[in-house]
């Protein structure tokens, strides 16, 4: 898969693309099938809401699961971040994001490169984040919020949380925030499943809580040029992996192609 010019230079401009139903609901069914077992799974990788038992994330998929293995293969992502970062580009970090029906948390608003820089010494912002939408994301279960062009000021202060929630956080102070959106306004990364959303390490988001009947999952995979590797390993290898082999993209068909063996 490649991007249009048109929608590079919107990359550029607003931080942030989102292509709706770019994975049919037969390769969503395929992913979401696997969820069951990763999260039932009692290990590091696996974080848990603060006030219940419920996976808030689960990391590292892609050495836990030979579909996940896959899909961080997958052309429909590798090769659209090779058009935006060029090639040689390492797996940071590869994760699922759940907001669980009534119960699932804020992330509050941060950009990922303040966390790449003060944990795991990051040189420069250019890793790229790439999601799929694993459930109907709406305005009312909690979507990623961007806002708009905030990447363009580049890395905004940011302290670190332990408090709010069970992950960590380096999130951006409210004065910060609301001069971002007075200046680019706010967009909600709707869509149904199979809708993937590509953003940049500066660009500042967040997302509520859901308090919803409707449960908000979904994958996200960082990839990072091997030039601009980790300098630290403060952090454990499923919050930010070691191995820099650049990854290479398999053949398109490859989530069904396997599930039918």
């Amino acid at each position: 898969m490649q991007l249009t010019d048109a929608q590079i230079a919107q990359f550029r401009d607003d931080g942030f693309l989102i292509l709706p139903s770019l994975f049919s609901p037969e390769e969503v069914a395929v992913l979401k099938a696997e969820l069951p077992r990763l999260f039932a799974e009692r290990r590091p990788e696996n974080f848990r809401e603060k006030q219940s038992d419920a996976v808030r994330t689960a990391m590292a998929l892609h050495l836990r699961s030979a579909v996940y293995a896959r899909l961080v293969r997958h052309p429909r992502l590798v090769e659209p971040a090779k058009q935006i970062l060029g090639d040689a580009l390492y797996v940071q970090q590869v994760k699922v994001n759940a907001k669980a029906a009534f119960s699932g948390d804020v992330w509050q608003w941060h950009y990922d490169f303040a966390t790449h820089r003060g944990e795991d010494g990051v040189p420069e912002p250019l890793a790229l984040n790439l999601h799929v939408l694993l459930d109907e994301v709406n305005e009312f279960n909690g979507p990623i919020v961007f806002i708009r062009g905030s990447h363009r000021r580049g890395a905004a202060p940011a302290t670190l949380d332990t408090e709010t929630t069970s992950y960590p956080l380096w999130v951006v102070d409210d004065e910060t925030v609301a001069g971002l959106v007075a200046d680019g306004g706010l967009v909600a990364a709707k869509g149904p499943p199979g809708t993937v959303l590509i953003f940049g390490d500066t660009l500042v988001h967040g997302s509520s809580i859901n308090m919803t009947p409707w449960p908000r999952t979904i994958f996200s995979l960082i990839l990072n040029p091997v030039a601009n590797a980790l300098t630290r390993h403060k952090r454990p290898d499923h919050q930010h992996h070691r191995d820099l082999s650049p990854v290479e993209p398999l053949d398109d068909d490859c989530l069904l192609a396997e599930a039918a063996e």
